[in-house]
């Protein structure tokens, strides 16, 4: 890139309205985040690479730094970041790209019945989740104390946030992370140390998404995981079209 000239807590939340739809939560409620316009931070002083991978890393660049408003315009311009060698920034774009279509989402009888065992929150335990999906015991961990603290002060921001889920002692037991850009929400990692428990963080996800107006969930690359949830690649290309037409609705 080149320079341009835990603790949780229960703060405004929303309560999900109740939904009937076999595609949704099945009736369930999660306490959704308090509807709130997002800070926007000063302008990143990097210009964001317009170009697409040239080999099967998929990564476009590498440098830059964490700051708020470089974050947002890589996931504006389709990047995303994971740390590479030395502690440097690797910002990725893949062709093709993995997303679920929010009318997409498969769930399995069995997931339906692992939901009623949960509580499902958003955004009391941001932080501990960024954590606990960087586990340094998970196989190909990524996630730094650099990641966690940039991400941490998104959310503080207004723009990243978590679904996390509960267990009936009150454990958090799975969830997931992402960042939210009018329709678009770019999904960041989950974890589960429960049955199923970040495969229902992703669906009160998803019916988050589809009454706030998003448009495009972006899971970065699928995998069998993902496939059997509904994940789809789409091309490059295709990616960038409709985050485009994302970032430009409204919330």
């Amino acid at each position: 890139m080149v320079r341009r000239g835990v603790s949780c807590d229960h703060g405004a939340m929303a309560r999900a309205p109740h939904s009937d739809d076999d595609r949704g939560t099945g009736g369930l409620r999660a306490i959704w985040p308090a509807v709130r316009t997002p800070v926007e931070p000063p302008m990143s002083q990097w210009v964001m690479p317009t170009s697409g991978p040239s080999d099967e890393s998929d990564m476009v660049a590498v440098g830059a730094d964490l700051h708020p408003g470089t974050l947002l315009s890589a996931y504006r311009s389709g990047l995303f970041p994971i740390p590479v060698r030395r502690r440097r920034i690797g910002w990725f774009s893949p062709d093709p790209r993995g997303i679920i279509p929010l009318d997409g989402l498969v769930i399995s009888r069995s997931l339906r019945r692992s939901m009623r065992r949960y509580e499902v929150r958003f955004d009391t335990c941001f932080t501990e989740v960024v954590r606990r999906c960087g586990d340094p015991s998970r196989p190909s961990g990524w996630i730094d104390d650099g990641i966690i603290e940039a991400y941490t002060t998104l959310h503080t921001l207004g723009w990243a946030h978590s679904v996390e889920v509960f267990d009936d002692d009150d454990h958090l037991v799975g969830g997931l992370y992402g960042v939210r850009v009018n329709g678009l929400f770019a999904g960041e990692s989950m974890f589960h140390s429960a049955t199923d428990a970040s495969k229902v963080a992703l669906v009160h996800l998803v019916e988050w998404l589809r009454h706030t107006g998003a448009t495009l969930l972006d899971v970065q690359w699928t995998t069998d995981h993902l496939r059997s949830l509904g994940a789809i690649d789409i091309a490059r290309s295709k990616y960038l079209t409709l985050l485009a037409d994302a970032i430009g609705s409204g919330r």
